[in-house]
């Protein structure tokens, strides 16, 4: 017999990862809410999550702040503008109290007057706290020569 306020729903648990994905990727914008958005997220992610870019370079590899202190700073500089980034589709497998999320995503932004866009994509690693879902590991890629973003990346 399984107590439901012990044992989550499968669907309960995909909602919240997916506001998870929702509030990490509308957090990355240009303007005058760009610091407070930035700013939430510490609430998404373990303080001792890692967190690591490729992108067809030797791989990056940061804490939460410094993975958020370069972003802060292009996003509040005014060389950016009209930055957002969002999920494009995603797949999340949940086991208990781990979680993956596999998506593709794009971005779009000004920079000295050019319209500039980008895709590629991210893998998370998420587990339950007494908090609610936290990410524990991210990665990314980003589409570039050679390497394109299939359509079917999350079937």
């Amino acid at each position: 017999m399984t107590d439901a306020s012990v044992t989550p729903s499968l669907s309960a648990d995909e909602a919240e990862i997916a506001d998870v994905m929702d509030r990490l990727f509308s957090a990355f914008v240009s303007g005058p809410d760009a610091e407070a958005q930035l700013a939430g997220l510490l609430d998404l992610f373990l303080p001792e999550a890692v967190i690591v870019r490729t992108c067809g370079l030797e791989p990056a590899v940061y804490d939460v702040d410094g993975f958020i202190a370069p972003r802060r700073a292009l996003l509040t500089s005014g060389a950016v503008h009209d930055f957002h980034e969002w999920e494009e589709s995603g797949l999340t497998q949940v086991f208990g109290d781990i979680a993956h999320h596999f998506c593709s995503y794009a971005k779009a932004w000004v920079a000295d007057g050019a319209s500039l866009s980008g895709r590629g994509m991210k893998t998370l690693q998420l587990v339950r706290t007494a908090a609610g879902w936290r990410i524990s590991a991210m990665a990314w890629d980003d589409q570039r020569d050679g390497l394109v973003v299939p359509p079917d990346a999350t079937d």
